[in-house]
């Protein structure tokens, strides 16, 4: 039997954006405040500062991405604490911390979990009617991995 963890009506949802797309993820916000004020929204450092602003409403902040906040949103992720990650990031600049952005995608898909970098996708899964349900994902079975034999 498959291990599945239960997705709330109200979704913990994490917003990251790189620095050249604040500004479209912020007026993307702004265009879906109804329905992001169902919902408990988490973000990186800047970002958060922003979205709150904006939105009038808290955000849960961590760090900045760079000094960790990819990082402990990956940790969230890796933990059940996250349902979406809405990632808005820049694939024409590299980042100085371009490891940290590939670490929090993999758990993303790692962990099943929904997952957009761009405003379609983002678009798509606010209004599925899917995010005003209760939802039962998979979680993927890394027995055989953690079993593994290791050489020393």
């Amino acid at each position: 039997m498959k291990e599945v963890r239960k997705i709330g009506t109200r979704k913990r949802i994490a917003l990251v954006a790189h620095d050249n797309k604040k500004a479209d993820l912020i007026e993307w916000a702004e265009h879906n405040k109804i329905v992001l004020a169902r919902h408990e929204l988490i973000a990186t450092g800047t970002t958060g500062k922003l979205l709150e602003e904006k939105l009038d409403r808290p955000v849960k902040k961590v760090l900045s991405g760079p000094l960790g906040g990819d990082q402990q949103i990956g940790a969230m992720i890796a933990e059940g604490k996250i349902d979406v990650l809405i990632f808005f990031w820049d694939p024409m600049e590299a980042q100085p911390h371009d490891s940290d952005v590939k670490a929090l995608l993999r758990l993303g898909v790692a962990w099943n979990i929904l997952l957009a970098c761009d405003r379609a996708t983002a678009d798509f899964i606010l209004t599925s009617p899917l995010m005003h349900l209760d939802y039962e994902t998979q979680i993927p079975d890394y027995s055989g991995y953690l079993k593994r034999k290791v050489s020393r």
